[in-house]
């Protein structure tokens, strides 16, 4: 029963962690952007498409910013490339949105 607790309290917290390629440095208002490719290759597609979701409090999340939502909005069939920007003011508002390349 110890186990059970211990690895819900551990699972509870990495849940908000963010696991990307590179994240840069936050501050009590970070701005930045960062890729999601790991081949370290730019491959620049002739259409972009981007998704986004925002946090309020850290209580309520709003959004859908899955590579599928970016890719039918930007009328994407391949994906070549894709990074994300974060915006955040003091945890008070956070805002994370998916831009992705492609054909």
């Amino acid at each position: 029963m110890k186990k059970l607790i211990g690895g819900m309290i551990l699972a509870g917290c990495c849940a908000g962690c963010v696991w990307a390629p590179f994240q840069p440095p936050t501050g009590l208002v970070t701005s930045y952007k960062a890729p999601l490719s790991t081949d370290g290759r730019w491959k620049d597609g002739s259409k972009v498409g981007n998704s986004s979701a925002v946090s309020i409090l850290g209580v309520v999340a709003v959004g859908d910013c899955s590579l599928k939502t970016a890719m039918e909005r930007g009328g994407l069939k391949t994906a070549e490339f894709a990074d994300y920007e974060y915006f955040n003011v003091l945890g008070i508002y956070q805002k994370v949105t998916l831009h992705v390349w492609g054909e």
